[in-house]
């Protein structure tokens, strides 16, 4: 099978270097910008260069579109017309919706469609990581053919039935969960202070909330509001844990406390049931990960933004451990910190404690509850430029630390997601 991917930046590059030392045949085009380079990365590997993605849809019997979602309109309309009769064409973008709807309107009818999301970044080799894999219009012949595909580079295949599952899978282990850690990065930069300076940010789940903040904000912010606003199922889940927020912090400043922990507890009760399989986080690597201070210094914090979500999972009815098999190391984590904080009674209380009747942590609560909203309304809107800018006004004030971020939260996923 001839593998041919339009698009040859960070995931585009990982799949065509894990293909051709599979032994397949893989060619691929970019920008002409960029082309000298990759000649000199991926030509020694056996990978071709074409000129455009019209050569690659003419000649390759798997067609892949690794494009950013904002240009797969308009690359999809300029190649599929040259489509080879009978190709698989799939589609690397996190959100299948709209890409579905463009392949439906612009490839041939012979086409068939079998797409695909890895769960991963550019930075892991696709061994060993969760991909998705979709058949949407395709002969059991051609599926089989991507199955075997992604078994030969020992991706850990996920197969969900439709695209609309995996957009609603995605919507959480995505979107909301960029947004928790978006929110909480824009409340410290609105505070004006890191975390890592602050005694209510010391070790155990504060050092994996500061370490995801940093490796999300140490990427493109294209990729996080393509998530956000092309799924349709994000705006409405990204809408309840506002509203959970929202209705949360409204009980801490006016301290009802019997209605805060009735609602804690409802929702402790349905998400972690004793039927889940449950993480287990370590305490001692989580301890290890930490940019500052002494362990044994740390304030207590409400953990509002875990309290958040696990009341949203509640009241969407959304089990979170179902969702599991379309993870991404951020969910995971934060659903571990969630399991964490509420199954150790005596966190939970601390951070009931806490959150009612702190009040030297309430300005940061404040911040936090700000944030929210603002993504909230960002995301309702579908404003994508304002998300970007949002975006890129936090990872500026982090700027200093994400590369250090991104490494020790690489090593932090290594140790604490291994099976």
């Amino acid at each position: 099978m001839n593998i041919g991917i339009i698009g040859l930046g960070d995931m585009g590059k990982v799949y065509a270097k894990a293909f051709a030392k599979a032994g397949y045949t893989v060619c691929g085009c970019d920008l002409p910008q960029n082309r000298e380079a990759l000649e000199h990365e991926l030509i020694p590997l056996g990978v071709a260069l074409l000129d455009d993605g019209k050569q690659v849809s003419r000649t390759c019997d798997l067609i892949i579109y690794s494009v950013e979602a904002d240009h797969m309109a308009k690359v999809v309309a300029e190649c599929s017309p040259s489509t080879k009769y009978g190709a698989i064409v799939a589609g690397q973008t996190s959100v299948k919706s709209p890409e579905i709807a463009l392949f439906e309107a612009h490839l041939p009818a012979d086409a068939q469609i079998v797409t695909f999301h890895a769960m991963h970044g550019g930075g892991f080799e696709p061994e060993g990581q969760k991909l998705i894999l979709i058949r949407h219009r395709a002969t059991d012949e051609a599926y089989q053919r991507m199955l075997d595909l992604f078994t030969a580079i020992k991706s850990d295949v996920v197969e969900l039935p439709d695209y609309h599952e995996h957009d609603r899978i995605v919507a959480d282990t995505q979107a909301v969960t960029h947004v928790g850690f978006e929110s909480m990065g824009t409340a410290w930069a609105s505070a004006g202070f890191f975390p890592w300076e602050n005694a209510s940010y010391l070790g155990g789940i504060d050092n994996v909330k500061i370490l995801i903040t940093l490796r999300i904000f140490s990427y493109k912010a294209h990729v996080y509001a393509g998530l956000a606003i092309l799924n349709p199922y994000a705006r409405q889940q990204v809408k309840r844990y506002a509203q959970s927020e929202s209705e949360l912090f409204k009980l801490m400043i006016q301290e009802e406390e019997e209605a805060f922990r009735e609602r804690l507890y409802k929702a402790r009760d349905f998400v972690f049931h004793e039927s889940r399989k449950p993480i287990m986080l370590n305490d001692s690597v989580m301890d290890e990960f930490t940019f500052h201070g002494n362990v044994s210094e740390r304030k207590p914090n409400s953990h509002l933004s875990i309290l958040s979500m696990v009341d949203a999972w509640y009241h969407l009815g959304v089990n979170p451990y179902d969702n599991l098999v379309g993870q991404t190391p951020p969910f995971r984590l934060r659903l571990g910190i969630a399991e964490y904080l509420f199954k150790d009674e005596e966190l939970l209380e601390e951070s009931i404690q806490a959150a009612l009747y702190d009040k030297s942590i309430r300005g940061d609560d404040l911040e936090f509850h700000s944030a929210v909203r603002e993504w909230a309304s960002i995301i309702n809107y579908g404003d994508m430029e304002g998300y970007k800018k949002h975006f890129n006004q936090v990872q500026t004030f982090f700027q200093d630390r994400l590369k250090e971020g991104q490494k020790q939260s690489a090593d932090l996923i290594r140790r604490l997601t291994v099976k």
